[in-house]
């Protein structure tokens, strides 16, 4: 079921730590502080082996994109097959076949009323995309007072400037980019938890917002069910029923940023099936090609893309380079005709008994305040932000690769992992968290 290729040979040469240090500038790190940075020679199955020989379990699917594990030969195959045709095309005025099934598979597995798919480079542009497709739908309707995004607090979207300014305006980057972002609409994040009703009360916030500033409105964004990296929060499905029926009422778009949630990870396909609730705009990413390549698409109903090019100028005004790269969208089918070769459900629901179990330790910790779980998305909340050059050595030094942030310390495992691999990763983040008491 799960076919690996792991023979690929460990580089001759060393990786270069000092160029490293002085030339590349890693994520979300300062130059004249860096945090260490450990070399990888190779990864195959749920496994990151070290220059040094060391192998990590890998707990973060490389930022939750990997779910087939690494170097699956029914995807590398994919890759090599499309490569000895053509890598690359644009997509302006041609078409290809890797691009026209990957849009058949995503028109297929989303929502009926999803019809018209835009692909675009990343997670963050697809949000752009989104972004502008709503700003432009309502231009094209001559209400052009519509040009701002209403969400939720507790929210990420992207690093690009549209993207920020939709994300949490305290957790963000709200305050250095001020004056340079477009300042949007912020509610209350849901507090109803994944398990809890949820109630009028809960919408209240952004109900008054809506009421208050819909002829500004362009669009609610909102990630479903799970808040990712602005706080790993589970809230109640029914909060989306509701909010698709605010949006209608105060004919608002509604958009669902799909980007952490597609393909599986919350038990479901996509997170909007705990709901059944239907988006006019979605947002796919990440694990949309395994973890193989970079690419993202943007999902519109035909209402939504009619409009848009029934108006000045009669065509939506983005185009990327490398827009459906033949590449990615041939490892990004492959990579969702193997997730439905199997019973990947199962897969998912072993996760999250064996995160539920493994990491119930953590509840009894002093300097735990919530342990979550959903899916195969595993959660410890702190009271303090971790330090985060000290956690991740200890976290290596035990054999598992784990990036906290902030007060979380996090697992989203790929859906190959075997329990025992589980079982050890959930034992060093329980151990590691214990020191910290």
């Amino acid at each position: 079921m799960f076919t690996q290729s792991n023979a690929m040979p460990v580089p001759s040469h060393s990786i270069d730590l000092d160029f490293d240090r002085c030339h590349l500038w890693h994520p979300y790190t300062s130059v004249t502080n860096p945090l260490p940075v450990y070399p990888v020679s190779r990864a195959y199955d749920v496994f990151l082996e070290l220059e040094d020989g060391r192998r990590l379990i890998d707990g973060m699917s490389s930022w939750w994109a990997a779910i087939h594990g690494y170097n699956h030969s029914v995807l590398n195959e994919a890759i090599v097959s499309q490569m000895q045709r053509m890598s690359h095309v644009m997509f302006g005025g041609l078409t290809h076949d890797p691009a026209v099934e990957l849009a058949k598979q995503l028109v297929a597995l989303t929502p009926q009323s999803l019809q018209k798919v835009f692909f675009s480079d990343s997670g963050s542009v697809s949000v752009e995309v989104a972004i502008k497709m709503a700003i432009q739908y309502w231009a094209s309707l001559g209400i052009i007072s519509k040009n701002r995004l209403l969400t939720v607090r507790s929210g990420y979207h992207g690093d690009t400037f549209g993207a920020m300014s939709v994300c949490d305006p305290v957790t963000g980057m709200h305050s250095l980019f001020k004056g340079a972002i477009q300042e949007q609409f912020f509610a209350e994040a849901p507090a109803c938890r994944f398990d809890e009703p949820c109630t009028d009360s809960d919408l209240a916030d952004i109900h008054v917002m809506l009421e208050r500033h819909h002829m500004e409105i362009a669009a609610v964004i909102i990630e479903p069910v799970v808040q990712g990296a602005g706080g790993m929060r589970f809230y109640a499905p029914h909060y989306l029923v509701k909010l698709r029926e605010l949006c209608d009422s105060f004919g608002v778009l509604l958009i669902f940023d799909e980007i952490a949630t597609g393909f599986g990870r919350t038990g479901r396909m996509f997170a909007l099936e705990h709901a059944a609730v239907a988006p006019d705009i979605l947002c796919a990413g990440k694990a949309l090609t395994g973890g193989y390549m970079t690419l993202a698409a943007t999902l519109a109903t035909e209402r939504v893309a009619e409009t848009i090019c029934s108006g000045n100028p009669g065509v939506f005004m983005h185009g990327p380079t490398f827009m459906a790269n033949p590449l990615a969208c041939a490892v990004a089918s492959a990579s969702i005709t193997l997730l439905e070769s199997y019973d990947w459900k199962a897969s998912v629901l072993r996760l999250e008994t064996g995160l539920l179990s493994g990491l119930e330790s953590c509840r009894e910790m002093r300097s735990v305040k919530d342990v979550r779980v959903l899916g195969a998305i595993g959660v410890v909340e702190l009271h303090s932000p971790v330090d985060m050059a000290l956690v991740q050595k200890q976290l290596v030094d035990k054999g598992v690769w784990v990036r906290p942030f902030g007060r979380l310390v996090y697992l989203m495992p790929p859906f190959i992992m075997h329990d025992e691999e589980l079982g050890i990763l959930t034992a060093a983040v329980c151990d590691v968290v214990k020191t910290m008491c």
